[in-house]
């Protein structure tokens, strides 16, 4: 594991940034004392949690992140409103199901990030990811991997696979290039 020397004292600066402004915001202060304990802690924790990370790809399209984020937000102001009519509408019987659904992401991350978005999607949970994210040796084929994802609401199998890949899936693999 090789850091540029610029970066040996702060390896994640992002997160060294966000654990300096956390820590000010829990203790509601900014008094010199907590200041100096927030610029200790984000040098430190990632310091010493740094050698037990894995890598994982980088955000290549942070214009694109940003622009999925806020299609993930829309979909779960919709989705909320679309289970209400669901449970509160007029008596229906609903079609719950378990979908299978398989996804060309290959490493951890964004495989965590397309899971959690479904889960955060009112009417779908992320129940399993298949086969489970394993490093392979050079030259060796990955294993189909698949979601598994429980719908409250099933109408059309492979329109909710379709929707998935290319609403969530697709940006991941253009955002993290994997």
């Amino acid at each position: 594991m090789r850091l540029e020397s610029r970066f040996r004292w702060l390896p994640t600066p992002f997160r060294s940034a966000l654990l300096f402004v956390v820590w000010l915001l829990l203790n509601n202060s900014v008094s010199a004392g907590h200041l100096v304990l927030a610029v200790i802690f984000a040098i430190l924790i990632p310091l010493v949690s740094f050698p037990f990370r894995e890598p994982q790809p980088l955000i290549i399209k942070p214009g694109l992140a940003l622009k999925q984020l806020i299609i993930v937000m829309y979909d779960i102001i919709t989705a909320n409103m679309q289970v209400a009519l669901l449970i509160l509408g007029p008596v229906k019987k609903l079609r719950p199901a378990f979908v299978k659904v398989p996804i060309e992401l290959s490493h951890a991350m964004p495989i965590t990030i397309l899971a959690s978005t479904v889960s955060l999607t009112p009417g779908t949970v992320s129940a399993e990811v298949y086969p489970i994210p394993e490093s392979l040796a050079e030259g060796e084929q990955p294993m189909q991997r698949y979601l598994l994802i429980h719908v409250l609401d099933l109408d059309d199998e492979q329109a909710l696979i379709n929707t998935i890949k290319q609403r969530y899936e697709a940006p991941l693999k253009e955002i993290f290039q994997c």
